[in-house]
Protein backbone atom coordinates (compact mmCIF):
# COMPACT_ATOMS: atom_id res chain seq x y z
CA UNK A 1 0.00 0.00 0.00
CA UNK A 2 1.28 3.58 -0.85
CA UNK A 3 0.83 5.26 2.78
CA UNK A 4 1.54 9.28 2.52
CA UNK A 5 2.31 11.68 5.85
CA UNK A 6 2.03 15.22 4.72
CA UNK A 7 2.72 18.02 7.24
CA UNK A 8 0.42 19.17 10.08
CA UNK A 9 -0.94 22.86 9.27
CA UNK A 10 -2.87 23.36 12.34
CA UNK A 11 -1.58 26.45 14.03
CA UNK A 12 1.46 25.57 16.18
CA UNK A 13 0.55 21.94 15.43
CA UNK A 14 4.45 20.18 14.98
CA UNK A 15 3.91 16.69 16.03
CA UNK A 16 4.12 14.08 13.17
CA UNK A 17 1.66 11.25 11.72
CA UNK A 18 4.44 8.87 11.42
CA UNK A 19 7.78 8.67 13.23
CA UNK A 20 10.87 7.17 11.06
CA UNK A 21 10.70 3.90 13.13
CA UNK A 22 6.78 3.45 12.09
CA UNK A 23 7.99 3.97 8.74
CA UNK A 24 10.47 1.61 8.69
CA UNK A 25 7.96 -0.92 9.81
CA UNK A 26 5.66 -0.26 6.91
CA UNK A 27 8.75 -0.12 4.64
CA UNK A 28 9.53 -4.05 6.00
CA UNK A 29 6.32 -4.97 5.14
CA UNK A 30 6.49 -4.24 2.08
CA UNK A 31 4.77 -0.84 1.51
CA UNK A 32 5.90 2.54 -0.02
CA UNK A 33 6.02 5.86 2.52
CA UNK A 34 5.83 9.13 1.28
CA UNK A 35 7.00 11.86 3.70
CA UNK A 36 5.81 15.40 2.94
CA UNK A 37 9.42 17.50 3.36
CA UNK A 38 10.01 19.15 6.73
CA UNK A 39 6.56 17.15 8.37
CA UNK A 40 8.42 15.51 10.90
CA UNK A 41 11.33 18.57 12.03
CA UNK A 42 9.29 20.23 14.33
CA UNK A 43 9.30 16.62 16.51
CA UNK A 44 12.82 16.59 16.04
CA UNK A 45 12.75 14.05 13.19
CA UNK A 46 14.64 15.55 10.14
CA UNK A 47 13.78 14.12 6.38
CA UNK A 48 17.32 12.36 6.52
CA UNK A 49 16.22 10.26 9.15
CA UNK A 50 12.91 8.97 6.77
CA UNK A 51 15.33 8.45 3.81
CA UNK A 52 17.42 6.21 6.06
CA UNK A 53 14.14 4.33 6.72
CA UNK A 54 13.69 3.71 3.34
CA UNK A 55 10.67 6.38 3.26
CA UNK A 56 10.55 9.20 0.25
CA UNK A 57 10.47 12.78 0.78
CA UNK A 58 7.27 14.65 -1.06
CA UNK A 59 7.55 17.96 -2.44
CA UNK A 60 4.40 19.20 -1.11
CA UNK A 61 0.71 18.10 0.54
CA UNK A 62 -0.74 17.76 -3.21
CA UNK A 63 1.73 15.54 -4.15
CA UNK A 64 1.35 13.31 -0.84
CA UNK A 65 -2.46 13.68 -1.22
CA UNK A 66 -2.64 12.61 -5.25
CA UNK A 67 0.13 9.60 -4.50
CA UNK A 68 -1.32 8.11 -1.55
CA UNK A 69 -3.96 5.44 -1.02
CA UNK A 70 -3.63 6.16 3.02
CA UNK A 71 -3.16 9.04 4.55
CA UNK A 72 -1.78 9.11 8.01
CA UNK A 73 -1.93 12.61 10.22
CA UNK A 74 -2.03 13.76 13.75
CA UNK A 75 -4.92 16.35 13.33
CA UNK A 76 -8.19 16.45 11.84
CA UNK A 77 -7.45 17.71 8.10
CA UNK A 78 -7.88 21.01 7.99
CA UNK A 79 -10.26 22.64 5.32
CA UNK A 80 -7.34 22.89 2.00
CA UNK A 81 -6.68 19.06 2.78
CA UNK A 82 -9.93 18.09 3.21
CA UNK A 83 -10.63 19.36 -0.66
CA UNK A 84 -7.39 16.62 -1.60
CA UNK A 85 -9.56 13.72 -0.19
CA UNK A 86 -11.21 11.36 -2.02
CA UNK A 87 -13.65 8.20 -2.64
CA UNK A 88 -11.22 4.74 -2.18
CA UNK A 89 -8.88 6.68 -0.03
CA UNK A 90 -8.38 5.84 3.88
CA UNK A 91 -7.61 8.51 6.48
CA UNK A 92 -6.23 7.75 9.55
CA UNK A 93 -6.31 10.53 12.44
CA UNK A 94 -7.64 12.42 15.29
CA UNK A 95 -10.92 13.78 13.70
CA UNK A 96 -13.24 14.93 16.61
CA UNK A 97 -16.30 14.98 14.06
CA UNK A 98 -19.57 15.80 16.75
CA UNK A 99 -18.51 19.42 17.56
CA UNK A 100 -17.65 19.79 14.21
CA UNK A 101 -20.30 20.06 11.65
CA UNK A 102 -18.10 21.37 8.52
CA UNK A 103 -15.63 19.11 8.69
CA UNK A 104 -18.07 15.96 9.12
CA UNK A 105 -19.73 17.43 5.67
CA UNK A 106 -16.95 17.61 3.69
CA UNK A 107 -15.68 14.63 4.78
CA UNK A 108 -18.50 12.64 3.42
CA UNK A 109 -18.95 14.62 0.20
CA UNK A 110 -15.20 13.43 -0.73
CA UNK A 111 -16.16 9.66 0.43
CA UNK A 112 -13.09 8.95 1.73
CA UNK A 113 -12.95 6.36 4.49
CA UNK A 114 -11.92 8.06 8.02
CA UNK A 115 -11.08 5.94 11.23
CA UNK A 116 -10.64 8.11 13.98
CA UNK A 117 -7.67 7.32 16.42
CA UNK A 118 -10.39 9.01 19.26
CA UNK A 119 -13.29 6.09 19.04
CA UNK A 120 -10.90 3.11 18.30
CA UNK A 121 -11.32 0.88 21.11
CA UNK A 122 -9.92 -2.32 23.24
CA UNK A 123 -11.53 -5.16 24.55
CA UNK A 124 -11.96 -3.56 27.66
CA UNK A 125 -13.74 -0.92 26.75
CA UNK A 126 -10.92 1.77 26.68
CA UNK A 127 -9.76 4.02 24.02
CA UNK A 128 -5.97 2.98 23.12
CA UNK A 129 -5.30 5.85 20.67
CA UNK A 130 -6.59 8.26 22.35
CA UNK A 131 -4.82 7.32 26.04
CA UNK A 132 -1.22 8.41 25.04
CA UNK A 133 -2.53 11.81 24.15
CA UNK A 134 -4.65 11.85 26.98
CA UNK A 135 -1.56 11.23 29.68
CA UNK A 136 0.31 13.98 27.50
CA UNK A 137 -2.71 16.64 27.82
CA UNK A 138 -3.36 15.57 31.24
CA UNK A 139 -0.11 15.75 32.50
CA UNK A 140 0.07 19.72 30.82
CA UNK A 141 -2.93 20.63 32.57
CA UNK A 142 -1.90 21.50 35.89
CA UNK A 143 1.23 23.17 33.78
CA UNK A 144 -0.82 25.29 31.94
CA UNK A 145 -3.34 26.05 34.70
CA UNK A 146 -0.44 26.84 36.78
CA UNK A 147 0.73 29.63 34.99
CA UNK A 148 -2.89 30.96 33.46
CA UNK A 149 -3.45 31.27 37.19
CA UNK A 150 -0.47 34.04 37.35
CA UNK A 151 -1.22 37.64 37.75
CA UNK A 152 0.49 38.76 35.02
CA UNK A 153 -2.21 36.19 32.47
CA UNK A 154 -5.45 37.67 34.46
CA UNK A 155 -4.96 35.08 37.28
CA UNK A 156 -5.67 34.48 40.68
CA UNK A 157 -1.94 35.14 41.41
CA UNK A 158 -2.25 31.91 42.91
CA UNK A 159 0.96 29.69 43.70
CA UNK A 160 0.18 25.58 43.01
CA UNK A 161 1.91 24.35 46.21
CA UNK A 162 1.62 27.66 48.58
CA UNK A 163 4.42 28.75 50.68
CA UNK A 164 4.68 27.68 54.58
CA UNK A 165 2.09 30.20 56.43
CA UNK A 166 0.17 29.87 53.11
CA UNK A 167 -1.71 27.66 51.64
CA UNK A 168 -1.67 25.52 48.58
CA UNK A 169 -4.28 26.25 45.24
CA UNK A 170 -7.30 24.63 45.28
CA UNK A 171 -7.24 22.43 41.91
CA UNK A 172 -10.55 20.43 41.11
CA UNK A 173 -10.58 17.81 38.56
CA UNK A 174 -14.04 16.96 36.39
CA UNK A 175 -13.63 13.54 35.43
CA UNK A 176 -11.14 10.44 36.79
CA UNK A 177 -10.29 8.97 33.78
CA UNK A 178 -7.21 8.78 32.26
CA UNK A 179 -6.83 12.63 31.39
CA UNK A 180 -8.09 13.55 35.17
CA UNK A 181 -6.13 10.64 36.46
CA UNK A 182 -2.93 12.12 35.25
CA UNK A 183 -4.37 15.65 36.14
CA UNK A 184 -4.38 14.87 39.32
CA UNK A 185 -1.47 13.39 40.09
CA UNK A 186 1.00 16.49 38.41
CA UNK A 187 -1.35 19.12 40.53
CA UNK A 188 -0.42 16.98 43.52
CA UNK A 189 3.01 16.38 43.05
CA UNK A 190 3.39 20.47 42.29
CA UNK A 191 1.77 20.73 45.84
CA UNK A 192 -1.91 21.62 45.19
CA UNK A 193 -4.86 21.21 47.41
CA UNK A 194 -6.34 18.81 44.58
CA UNK A 195 -10.03 16.88 44.58
CA UNK A 196 -11.12 14.24 41.39
CA UNK A 197 -14.79 14.52 40.59
CA UNK A 198 -16.38 11.38 38.91
CA UNK A 199 -20.12 9.63 38.63
CA UNK A 200 -18.43 6.30 38.94
CA UNK A 201 -17.64 5.12 43.00
CA UNK A 202 -16.07 2.23 41.48
CA UNK A 203 -13.71 4.10 40.15
CA UNK A 204 -13.22 6.98 42.59
CA UNK A 205 -12.40 3.60 44.90
CA UNK A 206 -9.99 2.97 42.24
CA UNK A 207 -8.32 6.35 42.43
CA UNK A 208 -8.45 6.42 46.39
CA UNK A 209 -6.45 2.74 46.33
CA UNK A 210 -3.99 3.64 43.80
CA UNK A 211 -3.06 6.93 45.24
CA UNK A 212 -3.12 6.42 48.80
CA UNK A 213 -4.24 9.57 49.77
CA UNK A 214 -2.39 11.48 47.21
CA UNK A 215 -5.98 13.53 46.26
CA UNK A 216 -8.74 13.60 46.94
CA UNK A 217 -12.01 12.44 46.09
CA UNK A 218 -15.84 13.39 45.44
CA UNK A 219 -18.77 12.05 43.54
CA UNK A 220 -19.73 14.50 40.63
CA UNK A 221 -23.33 14.69 42.00
CA UNK A 222 -24.43 18.78 40.96
CA UNK A 223 -24.27 20.04 44.45
CA UNK A 224 -20.38 18.71 45.13
CA UNK A 225 -19.58 19.50 41.71
CA UNK A 226 -21.07 23.19 42.23
CA UNK A 227 -19.36 23.85 45.67
CA UNK A 228 -16.12 22.54 44.85
CA UNK A 229 -15.83 24.71 41.71
CA UNK A 230 -17.65 28.01 43.80
CA UNK A 231 -14.05 26.97 46.26
CA UNK A 232 -11.66 26.26 43.59
CA UNK A 233 -8.40 27.99 41.84
CA UNK A 234 -8.45 25.98 38.59
CA UNK A 235 -10.77 23.66 37.19
CA UNK A 236 -9.38 21.32 34.83
CA UNK A 237 -12.57 19.52 32.97
CA UNK A 238 -11.54 16.10 32.42
CA UNK A 239 -14.80 14.11 30.92
CA UNK A 240 -14.89 11.89 27.60
CA UNK A 241 -17.90 10.54 26.35
CA UNK A 242 -16.37 8.89 23.40
CA UNK A 243 -17.16 9.90 19.88
CA UNK A 244 -19.90 12.18 21.23
CA UNK A 245 -19.77 16.18 22.08
CA UNK A 246 -18.39 16.74 25.62
CA UNK A 247 -21.42 17.39 28.49
CA UNK A 248 -21.80 21.11 29.53
CA UNK A 249 -20.74 21.25 33.23
CA UNK A 250 -19.90 24.48 34.39
CA UNK A 251 -22.60 27.02 33.03
CA UNK A 252 -22.04 30.91 32.53
CA UNK A 253 -24.23 31.72 35.56
CA UNK A 254 -21.59 29.63 37.79
CA UNK A 255 -18.46 31.79 36.64
CA UNK A 256 -20.32 34.41 38.71
CA UNK A 257 -19.98 32.21 41.55
CA UNK A 258 -15.96 31.48 41.34
CA UNK A 259 -13.29 33.16 42.87
CA UNK A 260 -12.09 36.12 40.29
CA UNK A 261 -8.96 34.95 38.17
CA UNK A 262 -9.70 31.38 38.90
CA UNK A 263 -8.41 29.47 35.97
CA UNK A 264 -10.83 26.70 33.49
CA UNK A 265 -8.36 24.65 31.58
CA UNK A 266 -10.89 22.52 29.19
CA UNK A 267 -9.14 19.34 28.35
CA UNK A 268 -12.57 18.32 26.80
CA UNK A 269 -12.53 21.16 23.63
CA UNK A 270 -11.56 18.79 21.12
CA UNK A 271 -15.34 17.19 21.62
CA UNK A 272 -16.57 21.08 21.92
CA UNK A 273 -15.60 21.75 25.81
CA UNK A 274 -16.71 21.17 29.00
CA UNK A 275 -17.74 24.75 29.79
CA UNK A 276 -20.57 26.47 28.14
CA UNK A 277 -18.17 29.71 28.01
CA UNK A 278 -14.91 27.54 26.20
CA UNK A 279 -13.95 27.72 22.73
CA UNK A 280 -10.73 26.55 21.02
CA UNK A 281 -7.58 28.62 21.53
CA UNK A 282 -4.06 27.99 20.03
CA UNK A 283 -0.68 27.99 21.56
CA UNK A 284 -0.03 31.59 20.17
CA UNK A 285 -2.93 32.83 21.86
CA UNK A 286 -3.99 30.17 24.60
CA UNK A 287 -6.71 32.24 26.78
CA UNK A 288 -9.13 34.74 26.90
CA UNK A 289 -11.56 35.74 30.09
CA UNK A 290 -14.67 35.29 30.81
CA UNK A 291 -16.64 37.18 33.39
CA UNK A 292 -13.79 37.44 35.83
CA UNK A 293 -12.82 33.92 35.10
CA UNK A 294 -9.41 32.72 32.76
CA UNK A 295 -10.11 30.13 30.38
CA UNK A 296 -7.49 28.17 28.58
CA UNK A 297 -9.25 26.12 26.02
CA UNK A 298 -6.22 24.82 23.82
CA UNK A 299 -7.71 22.39 20.27
CA UNK A 300 -4.19 20.37 20.70
CA UNK A 301 -2.27 20.73 23.99
CA UNK A 302 0.38 17.73 23.15
CA UNK A 303 1.73 19.53 19.94
CA UNK A 304 3.49 21.99 22.83
CA UNK A 305 5.79 18.54 23.69
CA UNK A 306 5.63 17.09 19.90
CA UNK A 307 8.39 14.88 20.08
CA UNK A 308 7.06 13.24 23.16
CA UNK A 309 3.64 12.99 21.59
CA UNK A 310 4.67 12.19 18.24
CA UNK A 311 6.89 9.25 19.59
CA UNK A 312 3.94 8.34 22.44
CA UNK A 313 1.03 8.30 19.67
CA UNK A 314 3.23 6.44 17.35
CA UNK A 315 3.88 3.41 19.40
CA UNK A 316 0.21 3.37 19.82
CA UNK A 317 -1.18 3.29 16.20
CA UNK A 318 1.73 1.36 14.38
CA UNK A 319 0.13 -1.73 15.15
CA UNK A 320 -2.98 -0.56 13.42
CA UNK A 321 -1.97 1.42 10.73
CA UNK A 322 0.23 -1.77 9.51
CA UNK A 323 -2.80 -4.01 9.82
CA UNK A 324 -4.72 -1.77 7.59
CA UNK A 325 -1.96 -1.57 4.87
CA UNK A 326 -1.48 -4.76 5.06
CA UNK A 327 -4.85 -6.40 4.68
CA UNK A 328 -6.29 -3.50 3.41
CA UNK A 329 -9.12 -1.40 5.43
CA UNK A 330 -11.64 -4.64 5.26
CA UNK A 331 -10.06 -6.96 5.80
CA UNK A 332 -8.15 -5.31 8.88
CA UNK A 333 -11.48 -3.89 10.16
CA UNK A 334 -13.39 -7.60 9.74
CA UNK A 335 -10.12 -9.05 11.95
CA UNK A 336 -10.66 -6.41 14.38
CA UNK A 337 -14.22 -5.12 15.44
CA UNK A 338 -12.59 -2.23 18.12
CA UNK A 339 -11.30 -1.24 14.62
CA UNK A 340 -13.92 -0.74 13.18
CA UNK A 341 -15.26 0.97 16.21
CA UNK A 342 -12.53 3.97 14.74
CA UNK A 343 -14.82 3.96 11.02
CA UNK A 344 -16.40 7.21 11.22
CA UNK A 345 -16.91 7.88 7.78
CA UNK A 346 -17.19 5.32 4.40
CA UNK A 347 -18.47 6.37 1.15
CA UNK A 348 -20.21 9.35 1.68
CA UNK A 349 -21.66 7.91 4.79
CA UNK A 350 -21.63 8.68 8.36
CA UNK A 351 -20.92 5.12 10.25
CA UNK A 352 -20.42 6.59 13.87
CA UNK A 353 -23.84 6.60 16.06
CA UNK A 354 -22.50 9.15 18.77
CA UNK A 355 -21.20 11.74 16.06
CA UNK A 356 -24.62 10.88 14.13
CA UNK A 357 -26.35 11.62 17.46
CA UNK A 358 -24.38 14.94 18.02
CA UNK A 359 -25.34 16.35 14.20
CA UNK A 360 -28.29 15.02 13.73
CA UNK A 361 -27.38 12.81 10.55
CA UNK A 362 -28.49 9.63 9.63
CA UNK A 363 -26.11 6.43 10.16
CA UNK A 364 -24.85 3.84 7.80
CA UNK A 365 -23.96 0.73 10.36
CA UNK A 366 -20.43 0.04 10.40
CA UNK A 367 -20.75 -3.61 9.60
CA UNK A 368 -22.88 -2.72 6.36
CA UNK A 369 -20.04 -0.58 5.41
CA UNK A 370 -17.86 -3.15 5.33
CA UNK A 371 -20.21 -4.98 2.29
CA UNK A 372 -20.18 -1.76 0.29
Amino acid sequence: MKIGCPKEIKPQEYRVGLTPNAAREAVKHGHEVMIEKGAGEGAGFPDADYEAAGARIGKSAPEIFEWAEMIVKVKEPQPEERKMLREGQVLFTYLHLAPDPDQTSELLESGVTAIAYETVTAPDGSLPLLAPMSEVAGRLAPQVGAWTLQKANGGRGVLMGGVPGVGPARVVVIGGGVVGTHAARIAAGMGADVTVLDRSLRRLRYLDDVFSGLFKTAHASEGNTGELVREADMVIGAVLIPGAAAPKLVSRADLSEMKPGAALVDVAIDQGGCFETSRPTTHQDPIFEVDGIMHYCVANMPGAVPRTSTIALSNATMPYMLALADKGWRKACEDDPHLLDGLNTHAGHLTNYAVGKALGIDVLSPTLALKQ
